[in-house]
């Protein structure tokens, strides 16, 4: 059974960092695009920022130049950094990662639990 398990969330003042981590275990044969999403109270989940394999990043427009994403292949992590919060970054962040079983020949999308990040003004 393969688990995503984030951590790293918490509350800070605006203007403050945090670094999330996520770590996926199990039977893993190899990952593919590992990523972040965030959720705030009464709206769609969407995308933070993206990472494949290969290390090349996608963000969404409201976090570039702040966050930054990266993956330790070895030990099947990816972490956001996230530096300048503001209070619109609040939200309920969760890591996603396209996981490919040993003994499978595809892939499967995984979610992790999600972790609060709480932003003050």
């Amino acid at each position: 059974q393969v688990q995503l398990v984030e951590s790293g969330g918490g509350l800070v003042q605006a203007g403050g960092s945090l670094r999330l981590s996520c770590a996926a275990s199990g039977t893993i044969f190899s990952i593919n695009v590992m990523g972040w999403y965030r959720q705030a109270p009464g709206k769609q989940r969407e995308l933070v920022a993206l990472i494949t394999h290969g290390g090349t990043t996608t963000y969404a427009d409201s976090v570039k130049g702040r966050f930054t994403i990266s993956r330790d292949n070895a030990k099947n992590t990816v972490y956001l950094q996230m530096n300048s919060l503001k209070p619109e970054d609040t939200a309920v962040y969760y890591c996603n990662a396209d996981i490919r079983y040993s003994g499978s020949s595809y892939y499967t999308p995984r979610w992790g639990q999600g972790t609060q990040v709480t932003v003050s003004s």
